[in-house]
């Protein structure tokens, strides 16, 4: 079977997607088949693994855990059955507080922290479809960081909407109460690194 043997009008489950054998790498959204941008460049890759290290670090011997993508993170509607979900993501970075979301196959549940690192060509995807299955999901803080304009926009749950901080660039620190002590320079995250 080839990607192309989809037909993208019809909706798909957590099952399905498990028995594909594409090259490419697809997420599921309420159902839907959306196929992941080319391999992320290298200014991606470094905001990802200075945040993932930074993460990393801070969580040693914490009951929280990071990971990168690729991760498939499970969102169930009704039920946690493979046939049941509709909605599979590959975040950049989680951070998933709960050990009990964490199986085999990835994540079960929505994540404490999301990170999206936005790349030309998956802006619409993070900034509309995945904002409202992370919010209707309860994820608590969805981060989302737009590289070549080296800004950060956080946006907390409250009532069970979420609310963006302001933006954030060079200059900046990011923390968070989910995780006390954590602090993000982002003169780090965007510094020019030029070898």
């Amino acid at each position: 079977m080839q990607l192309s043997d989809l037909d993208i009008s019809q909706k798909y489950t957590y099952a399905d997607y498990l028995k594909w054998t594409f090259d490419e790498r697809l997420e599921l959204i309420k159902g839907k088949v959306f196929k992941m941008t080319p391999a992320p460049g290298s200014l991606h890759q470094r905001q990802s693994g200075v945040i993932y290290a930074e993460l990393f670090y801070h969580l040693k011997g914490k009951s929280c855990e990071v990971f990168s993508a690729p991760f498939d993170v499970r969102i169930p509607k009704l039920s946690g059955a493979d046939k049941e979900i509709v909605t599979v993501v590959q975040p950049d970075i989680c951070v998933i507080c709960d050990p009990f979301k964490v199986d085999d196959k990835g994540c079960l549940g929505a994540p404490d922290i999301v990170v999206e690192i936005l790349s030309p060509g998956n802006n619409k995807k993070e900034l509309k479809n995945k904002y409202e299955v992370y919010e209707e999901a309860k994820v608590l803080e969805y981060w989302i960081i737009h590289p070549q304009e080296k800004t950060f926009l956080k946006y907390t749950l409250v009532n069970d909407k979420f609310q963006p901080s302001r933006l954030l660039t060079i200059g900046d620190e990011v923390s968070t109460p989910l995780l006390p002590g954590f602090i993000l320079s982002l003169d780090e995250l965007f510094a020019d690194r030029t070898y």
